[in-house]
């Protein structure tokens, strides 16, 4: 089994930043792509950034240069770097992984989600 620990939301003025980190662990061959998805009251869960194993990266159109991903492959772990958050932003945002597993298996997990609450 694999989890995927989100950490570092919380609640910032507009304008502010916040670091958004997940931690994959557990039966972990290796990591293909990993990403965050937000999902705002009402709305349907959408992609917010996604990174491969290799380091490519694509964003939503509402990221508008505002967020950065990364990752640690040693670590297992991706970062959301945010800056210059609007209100619009304020989400409970979650961590996906697609993860090998010791018997070559590819599974999809989620992490639990962190809370980003943005206003003043």
């Amino acid at each position: 089994q694999v989890q995927l620990v989100e950490s570092g939301g919380g609640l910032v003025q507009p304008g502010g930043s916040l670091r958004l980190s997940c931690a994959a662990s557990g039966s972990i061959r290796s990591i293909n792509n990993m990403g965050w998805y937000r999902q705002a009251p009402g709305k349907q869960r959408e992609l917010v950034s996604l990174i491969s194993s290799a380091g490519s990266t694509n964003y939503a159109d509402f990221v508008e240069g505002r967020f950065t991903i990364s990752r640690d492959n040693a670590k297992n772990t991706v970062y959301l770097q945010m800056n210059i958050l609007r209100v619009e932003d304020t989400a409970v945002y979650y961590c996906n992984a697609d993860v090998w597993n010791f018997s070559w298996n590819l599974r999809n997990y989620w992490g639990q989600g962190t809370q980003v609450t943005v206003s003043s």
